[in-house]
Order: C-alpha cells, then structure tokens, then sequence
C-alpha cells in the first residue's frame, strides 16, 4: 500500500484516568475486526431506523488524503422494514459536537464490509505503542505521548487516514491519522485537532517520554514499518 501524500495536524483530546488492562497482561484483542468501507455519503443515527436522531453525516472519502471512508463496525441488526444497518465508530466530530458522540447506525447499503487483523495498542502510561496481528503481538515501539497539561486521549479509535508528510512537515515521514479529536483545543496549525501517531522528523524529542501535545510520536523505522501495513479503518485502543 502506497500511503497519499498530505498533512496532518495533530492535537489531544481531554484526558481520562489509565487503569486496568495492565493487570491482565493488556487489552484482551480479536483476531479480526469486521470493517465497512463507504461508497457513498451516510447518515448516520442514535437508532437503527430511519427517524432515529441525526448524529451525524459521514462523508465517503477522508478530508487529509482522499481515501475511501472506512469504520470499524460494532454491531448490526434488521428493522421491521428488513433494511440493515451497522453501528459503526464515528470519525471526527460530529454535527460540531464536543466530545462526539463515539459511534451511530448507518444503513448497510451502499458499503461493502470486510475484516482487518490489525490492532494497535498505545499503553500512554508505559509509553509503549503496541502492534497485533490476528490477535497476537507483533511488535512493540517505545514512543512519546503527551505531556500532563495535554495528555493523550484514552479509549477505543481508529485510523482514519494513512497520511505520507512532506518531507519538511512536522512529524514527518508518515502519520496514521485517528479518529480521536481535542475537547480542549479546536485545532492546531491549521488543522482540526486530530491525534496522530507520526514520526520525529523536524520535531525531535526523547522516546519514552510525554512531551507532546497529545500526539504519539515514533522512531521513523517504526512508523514507516507502520504505515506499509496499516490501513483506514484498522482499531487503535490506548489505555
């Protein structure tokens, strides 16, 4: 997979207390999660029905690079008409909600679902970012996640958007753009305040601390490891 090339800018979302999942050895990851591509624009709903409140609107292709729109999918069901739906994470804020409402029903027409057996894992405490496959590890990255006055968001993402930065850009030579986005902040150098994790290129720091705004930032062997692989739509938990 050849990786679009744009910019990202990123920031933080508002923090939450890590816990748990260390005391079992980490977050317990499927094998495969099931994902739906869009092949249009959707509505999606707070209900699986056509009346159900408007959440929010999803566009078929990601702002930064162009990509197919691509949601991983955590539940499906048939109305009483015999239309399905899918209830899917959101990417973005929704209709200029703060937080997001974290996912909605869309229809299941016009989308074509399939399965990734990718996971990523950013343990912020540790500052470790964690890579599984088919529900095993595969790899683990020492990182650095923000710093305590802008903490990295803990929770359940995704990735939106396989980002190659320009040469110059900050964080360069690749972002994986996630869906987490700032209750702090509205945007940062232009950008809608959207976590990444990226590279250290132009913007340096230590890995294995917590300086940056919210971000999580990787040796560029890692992310550029990352980015051949990792696809939108892939789940990204950072406990």
């Amino acid at each position: 997979m050849k990786p679009a090339v744009a910019t990202v800018a990123c920031l933080l979302l508002v923090p939450a207390s890590a816990q748990a999942a260390r005391a079992t050895g980490g977050p317990r990851i499927a094998p495969h999660q099931e994902i739906v591509a869009l092949l249009g624009k959707h509505s999606a709903r707070d209900r699986a029905k056509v009346d159900g409140k408007l959440v929010a609107f999803v566009g078929a292709r990601r702002p930064i690079t162009g990509e197919r729109t691509v949601l991983p999918v955590l539940a499906q069901t048939i109305d009483n008409r015999g239309r399905s739906w899918l209830r899917v994470r959101l990417p973005g804020r929704a209709l200029g909600r703060k937080p997001p409402p974290p996912a909605g029903w869309i229809s299941a027409s016009n989308t074509l679902l399939s399965t990734t057996a990718w996971h990523i894992v950013v343990d912020a405490s540790a500052r470790r970012v964690v890579v599984y496959r088919d529900g095993r590890r595969l790899r683990s990255y020492r990182a650095i996640v923000g710093e305590p006055s802008t903490p990295t968001p803990l929770g359940e993402y995704f990735v939106e958007e396989n980002v190659q930065l320009p040469a110059k850009a900050p964080g360069a030579p690749f972002a994986l753009a996630t869906s987490a986005r700032s209750n702090v902040l509205q945007g940062f150098d232009g950008g809608p305040g959207q976590i990444a994790l990226h590279g250290l290129d132009n913007i340096g720091g230590q890995l294995g601390t917590a300086v940056s705004h919210g971000c999580i930032r990787l040796a560029d062997s890692a992310v550029t490891w990352l980015a051949a692989r990792i696809k939108p739509g892939v789940p990204v938990t950072i406990i």
